[in-house]
């Protein structure tokens, strides 16, 4: 690790794929890795005990949600966001750009900031990239990401480039603002909507400003799955090869593998949990729905081919059960497979990467992934 900032080691290439290594003063990161969400301190659902057992070595906390409950300043007084919930290990912290384009209603944005009303009991609240900078080192955020504008998808030219030049101007103020000290890093994030040129242009502007990191952000935000893949393939050869490369907000399986492809180290998404909650798994045959009465005699586990607790522990026709009766343990053990699903997914990435034979196993990834669920099983009604 340096003396100031972040250490980031890369131990294998594969093609445009890289295995590295993130050093930060909460431990080491193996990437690619996948960070589960924690919105306002908490994996929903999830023991931190048990979202570290499924492999997760960092979590993903959020500027905005913390900052108006509990206060970042509370936290900070309680001995910051490690401590505060129980997680020993690295933290992310997202700096509250996404919620300038998903809070649009409720903000006013403007060159110096951008000020918001609670959506819980409408108090206004100033956002500034300073202020975004001082809240994630009160959380003792290990990763504090830049303040930007998440630009909105459909977005003409004009509109992305305006936004794209205002993430720029904050970019630099953030990087004014923050404290340098060992273990702790500061990530710049890409903007530039769907445009090729943009997005190389933002990529020269943060790398001449200098992070420990470099996002990928303004993706997942409604445009179809191959036009996001053609932003990273103009994008990701522009970023610094030695330093790590966060894509925001990406989260399905075949998404992270096409991403690894291209070079992305880093990922969050809220899909694991959320779909946990409504019943929905992840498979190595595809997305399952245990809500469906198919399921209902079928004793078999989620996924055959999953080591986790619930996949060894309990079929199909008990989590269907649960759904059914809407007991609290059913989103419970659906979001602990699914997290266990994405950890051991970006294990077995890693793997192929260090043994040079990534191609192969994310075809054969995504050849069984595409095939859809298990035939019904010959028990079942």
């Amino acid at each position: 690790m340096s003396p100031a900032g972040l250490g980031f080691e890369l131990l294998a290439r594969d093609g445009a794929a890289r295995r590295g290594r993130l050093t930060t003063a909460h431990g080491t990161v193996e990437t690619p890795a996948f960070m589960p969400v924690g919105t306002v301190a908490t994996v929903k659902g999830m023991l931190p005990e048990q979202v570290a057992a499924t492999g997760a070595e960092i979590l993903l906390g959020n500027t905005y949600h913390l900052m108006l409950r509990p206060g970042a300043e509370r936290i900070g007084r309680l001995g910051g966001l490690h401590r505060f919930m129980n997680w020993p290990r690295a933290i992310l912290t997202d700096s509250g750009g996404f919620q300038v384009m998903s809070l649009a209603r409720l903000r006013r944005l403007d060159e110096d900031g951008v000020t918001f009303k609670s959506h819980i009991d409408g108090t206004p609240h100033r956002l500034t990239p300073e202020r975004a900078v001082e809240i994630q080192d009160l959380l003792d955020s290990n990763v504090t990401m830049v303040l930007d504008e998440c630009t909105p998808f459909p977005a003409p030219r004009e509109q992305a480039e305006t936004s794209m030049q205002l993430s720029m101007r904050w970019a630099e103020r953030c990087r004014r603002a923050f404290r340098e000290r060992p273990g702790y890093g500061l990530f710049g994030i890409v903007q530039g909507g769907v445009y090729p040129e943009l997005r190389r242009e933002s990529a020269a502007r943060l790398t001449g400003i200098g992070f420990d990191g470099y996002a990928v952000g303004g993706l997942a935000v409604g445009e179809p799955p191959e036009t996001m893949l053609a932003v990273l393939d103009e994008t990701v050869p522009a970023l610094p090869q030695e330093r790590p490369r966060y894509l925001m907000g990406v989260g399905r399986p075949q998404d992270l593998v096409e991403s690894v492809r291209r070079g992305i180290d880093m990922f969050d998404c809220v899909l694991p949990t959320r779909s946990g909650r409504t019943g929905r798994g992840y498979t190595h045959r595809g997305e399952v729905n245990l809500k469906n009465a198919r399921h209902r005699d079928d004793p078999r586990p989620l996924d055959p081919e999953c080591g986790c607790p619930v996949c060894s522990g309990y079929g199909r026709a008990y989590l269907h059960h649960l759904f059914r009766a809407g007991e609290m343990l059913g989103p419970i053990l659906l979001t602990l497979h699914n997290l266990s699903f994405y950890q051991a997914l970006m294990a077995r990435l890693r793997q192929a990467i260090e043994a040079g034979s990534l191609e192969a196993v994310a075809a054969g990834f995504l050849e069984d992934y595409a095939r859809g669920d298990l035939p019904e099983s010959p028990g079942a009604a």
